[in-house]
Protein backbone atom coordinates (compact mmCIF):
# COMPACT_ATOMS: atom_id res chain seq x y z
CA UNK A 1 0.00 0.00 0.00
CA UNK A 2 2.93 2.37 0.60
CA UNK A 3 3.78 2.78 -3.07
CA UNK A 4 0.10 3.30 -3.94
CA UNK A 5 -0.07 6.21 -1.49
CA UNK A 6 3.28 7.60 -2.64
CA UNK A 7 2.16 7.52 -6.26
CA UNK A 8 -0.78 9.81 -5.49
CA UNK A 9 1.15 12.18 -3.25
CA UNK A 10 -0.55 10.95 -0.09
CA UNK A 11 2.56 9.76 1.75
CA UNK A 12 6.03 11.12 2.54
CA UNK A 13 7.51 7.71 3.28
CA UNK A 14 11.16 7.43 2.26
CA UNK A 15 11.69 11.14 1.68
CA UNK A 16 14.71 13.04 2.94
CA UNK A 17 15.59 16.72 3.08
CA UNK A 18 17.72 17.98 0.21
CA UNK A 19 18.49 21.57 1.02
CA UNK A 20 16.07 24.19 2.26
CA UNK A 21 12.37 23.39 1.68
CA UNK A 22 13.17 20.52 -0.75
CA UNK A 23 12.31 16.87 -0.08
CA UNK A 24 13.32 13.99 -2.33
CA UNK A 25 13.28 10.22 -2.38
CA UNK A 26 16.42 9.13 -0.53
CA UNK A 27 18.07 7.46 -3.52
CA UNK A 28 17.06 10.30 -5.86
CA UNK A 29 18.61 12.74 -3.40
CA UNK A 30 21.89 10.81 -3.31
CA UNK A 31 22.10 10.67 -7.10
CA UNK A 32 21.14 14.33 -7.49
CA UNK A 33 24.06 15.21 -5.19
CA UNK A 34 26.35 13.38 -7.62
CA UNK A 35 24.85 15.30 -10.54
CA UNK A 36 25.42 18.54 -8.65
CA UNK A 37 29.07 17.62 -8.06
CA UNK A 38 29.56 16.98 -11.78
CA UNK A 39 27.93 20.30 -12.61
CA UNK A 40 30.15 22.19 -10.18
CA UNK A 41 33.19 20.68 -11.86
CA UNK A 42 31.92 22.28 -15.07
CA UNK A 43 31.29 25.66 -13.44
CA UNK A 44 27.54 25.29 -12.96
CA UNK A 45 25.53 25.43 -9.75
CA UNK A 46 22.47 23.23 -10.22
CA UNK A 47 19.88 23.52 -7.45
CA UNK A 48 16.31 22.33 -7.08
CA UNK A 49 13.49 24.84 -7.25
CA UNK A 50 11.03 22.15 -6.21
CA UNK A 51 11.01 18.45 -5.44
CA UNK A 52 8.33 16.45 -3.67
CA UNK A 53 4.89 18.01 -3.91
CA UNK A 54 1.99 16.51 -1.98
CA UNK A 55 -1.48 15.89 -3.34
CA UNK A 56 -2.73 18.79 -1.21
CA UNK A 57 -0.13 21.17 -2.65
CA UNK A 58 -0.90 20.14 -6.23
CA UNK A 59 -4.62 20.47 -5.53
CA UNK A 60 -4.07 24.03 -4.30
CA UNK A 61 -2.13 24.93 -7.47
CA UNK A 62 -4.71 23.37 -9.76
CA UNK A 63 -7.69 24.94 -8.00
CA UNK A 64 -6.09 28.41 -8.07
CA UNK A 65 -5.52 28.09 -11.81
CA UNK A 66 -9.03 26.76 -12.36
CA UNK A 67 -10.46 29.85 -10.66
CA UNK A 68 -8.11 32.16 -12.54
CA UNK A 69 -6.41 33.25 -9.30
CA UNK A 70 -3.04 31.98 -10.52
CA UNK A 71 -1.61 32.68 -14.00
CA UNK A 72 -2.25 30.19 -16.79
CA UNK A 73 0.15 30.78 -19.67
CA UNK A 74 0.13 30.07 -23.37
CA UNK A 75 3.10 28.54 -25.18
CA UNK A 76 4.80 31.94 -25.50
CA UNK A 77 4.65 32.64 -21.74
CA UNK A 78 1.72 35.08 -22.04
CA UNK A 79 -1.05 34.93 -19.39
CA UNK A 80 -4.47 33.82 -20.63
CA UNK A 81 -7.87 35.22 -19.67
CA UNK A 82 -10.27 32.74 -18.06
CA UNK A 83 -13.34 34.28 -19.68
CA UNK A 84 -12.04 33.53 -23.19
CA UNK A 85 -12.26 29.76 -22.75
CA UNK A 86 -14.90 27.14 -22.14
CA UNK A 87 -14.42 25.03 -19.02
CA UNK A 88 -13.04 22.09 -21.01
CA UNK A 89 -10.69 24.35 -22.97
CA UNK A 90 -9.50 25.93 -19.73
CA UNK A 91 -8.82 22.49 -18.27
CA UNK A 92 -6.53 21.64 -21.17
CA UNK A 93 -4.75 24.99 -20.95
CA UNK A 94 -4.00 24.28 -17.26
CA UNK A 95 -2.80 20.74 -17.98
CA UNK A 96 -0.35 22.03 -20.56
CA UNK A 97 1.91 23.19 -17.69
CA UNK A 98 0.35 21.93 -14.43
CA UNK A 99 -0.65 18.39 -13.56
CA UNK A 100 -4.00 17.30 -12.24
CA UNK A 101 -3.59 16.38 -8.54
CA UNK A 102 -2.95 12.68 -8.25
CA UNK A 103 -1.10 12.57 -11.58
CA UNK A 104 1.96 14.73 -10.90
CA UNK A 105 5.40 13.16 -11.07
CA UNK A 106 6.36 15.52 -8.24
CA UNK A 107 4.24 13.36 -5.90
CA UNK A 108 6.96 10.70 -5.95
CA UNK A 109 9.99 12.59 -4.65
CA UNK A 110 11.86 11.38 -7.73
CA UNK A 111 11.25 14.48 -9.84
CA UNK A 112 12.57 17.99 -9.45
CA UNK A 113 12.74 21.31 -11.26
CA UNK A 114 16.30 22.61 -11.57
CA UNK A 115 17.99 25.91 -12.31
CA UNK A 116 21.25 27.74 -11.70
CA UNK A 117 20.73 30.81 -9.48
CA UNK A 118 24.05 32.30 -10.59
CA UNK A 119 22.72 32.55 -14.16
CA UNK A 120 19.47 34.29 -13.21
CA UNK A 121 19.67 38.01 -14.08
CA UNK A 122 19.76 40.30 -11.06
CA UNK A 123 16.32 41.38 -9.92
CA UNK A 124 14.53 38.73 -11.93
CA UNK A 125 12.47 35.95 -10.38
CA UNK A 126 12.61 32.38 -11.60
CA UNK A 127 9.61 31.65 -13.82
CA UNK A 128 10.35 28.10 -15.07
CA UNK A 129 9.28 28.89 -18.63
CA UNK A 130 10.68 27.36 -21.85
CA UNK A 131 12.12 30.71 -22.94
CA UNK A 132 14.47 30.78 -19.91
CA UNK A 133 16.01 27.47 -21.03
CA UNK A 134 16.10 28.18 -24.77
CA UNK A 135 19.27 28.88 -26.77
CA UNK A 136 18.86 32.58 -26.02
CA UNK A 137 17.59 32.19 -22.44
CA UNK A 138 19.49 32.83 -19.24
CA UNK A 139 19.84 29.08 -18.54
CA UNK A 140 21.05 28.13 -22.03
CA UNK A 141 24.39 26.84 -20.70
CA UNK A 142 22.60 24.69 -18.11
CA UNK A 143 20.37 23.24 -20.82
CA UNK A 144 23.38 22.36 -22.97
CA UNK A 145 25.21 20.76 -20.06
CA UNK A 146 22.20 18.60 -19.15
CA UNK A 147 21.71 17.67 -22.81
CA UNK A 148 25.25 16.29 -22.94
CA UNK A 149 25.10 14.59 -19.53
CA UNK A 150 21.91 12.74 -20.43
CA UNK A 151 23.01 11.86 -23.96
CA UNK A 152 26.36 10.52 -22.70
CA UNK A 153 24.76 8.44 -19.94
CA UNK A 154 26.38 10.51 -17.19
CA UNK A 155 23.21 11.86 -15.57
CA UNK A 156 23.16 9.39 -12.63
CA UNK A 157 19.73 8.00 -13.57
CA UNK A 158 18.05 11.32 -14.29
CA UNK A 159 16.19 11.91 -17.53
CA UNK A 160 13.83 14.55 -18.90
CA UNK A 161 10.29 13.09 -19.15
CA UNK A 162 9.09 16.19 -20.99
CA UNK A 163 11.92 16.43 -23.49
CA UNK A 164 9.65 16.80 -26.54
CA UNK A 165 6.14 18.09 -27.14
CA UNK A 166 3.91 15.05 -27.53
CA UNK A 167 0.75 17.12 -27.85
CA UNK A 168 0.03 17.19 -24.13
CA UNK A 169 2.44 18.62 -21.57
CA UNK A 170 4.71 21.37 -22.86
CA UNK A 171 8.44 20.80 -23.15
CA UNK A 172 10.00 21.26 -19.70
CA UNK A 173 13.80 21.32 -19.94
CA UNK A 174 14.02 22.12 -16.23
CA UNK A 175 12.22 18.94 -15.14
CA UNK A 176 14.40 15.97 -14.19
CA UNK A 177 13.19 12.54 -13.14
CA UNK A 178 15.13 9.82 -11.36
CA UNK A 179 13.86 6.99 -13.53
CA UNK A 180 14.91 3.89 -11.53
CA UNK A 181 12.38 4.79 -8.82
CA UNK A 182 9.96 6.88 -10.89
CA UNK A 183 9.18 3.99 -13.21
CA UNK A 184 8.13 1.86 -10.23
CA UNK A 185 5.74 4.50 -8.87
CA UNK A 186 4.30 5.39 -12.26
CA UNK A 187 2.65 1.93 -12.31
CA UNK A 188 0.40 2.97 -9.42
CA UNK A 189 -1.04 6.09 -11.05
CA UNK A 190 -4.18 5.33 -13.04
CA UNK A 191 -7.68 6.65 -13.72
CA UNK A 192 -9.02 3.81 -11.59
CA UNK A 193 -6.86 4.77 -8.58
CA UNK A 194 -7.86 8.41 -8.86
CA UNK A 195 -11.58 7.71 -9.25
CA UNK A 196 -11.43 5.39 -6.25
CA UNK A 197 -9.75 8.15 -4.21
CA UNK A 198 -12.36 10.75 -5.20
CA UNK A 199 -15.23 8.34 -4.45
CA UNK A 200 -13.81 7.58 -1.03
CA UNK A 201 -12.74 11.14 -0.16
CA UNK A 202 -14.89 13.66 -2.08
CA UNK A 203 -13.12 16.59 -0.37
CA UNK A 204 -10.04 15.75 -2.45
CA UNK A 205 -11.85 16.28 -5.73
CA UNK A 206 -10.43 19.21 -7.72
CA UNK A 207 -12.50 22.20 -8.65
CA UNK A 208 -14.06 21.58 -12.04
CA UNK A 209 -14.54 17.94 -11.05
CA UNK A 210 -17.68 17.70 -13.20
CA UNK A 211 -15.54 18.57 -16.23
CA UNK A 212 -12.46 16.61 -15.17
CA UNK A 213 -14.13 13.31 -14.32
CA UNK A 214 -15.57 12.45 -17.76
CA UNK A 215 -12.22 13.36 -19.36
CA UNK A 216 -10.03 11.38 -16.97
CA UNK A 217 -9.07 8.58 -19.37
CA UNK A 218 -8.20 11.15 -22.04
CA UNK A 219 -6.19 13.16 -19.51
CA UNK A 220 -4.09 10.13 -18.62
CA UNK A 221 -3.55 9.21 -22.27
CA UNK A 222 -2.50 12.73 -23.23
CA UNK A 223 -0.84 14.29 -20.20
CA UNK A 224 0.39 11.58 -17.82
CA UNK A 225 3.83 10.13 -18.62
Amino acid sequence: MTDELLALGLSEHGLVSHGEHIALDAEASRCFSLLQQDARASGLNIVAASGFRSYASQLSIFNAKWRGDRPVLDDTDRPLSRENYSEEQWLHRILRFSALPGTSRHHWGTDLDVFDPTLLPQGRNLALTPSEYSETGCFASLTRWLDHAIADGHSHGFQRPYDVDRGGVSIEPWHLSYLPRAEQLRLHQSPYALRELWDRLPDLRPQGYEVVSPCLDEIFARYVL
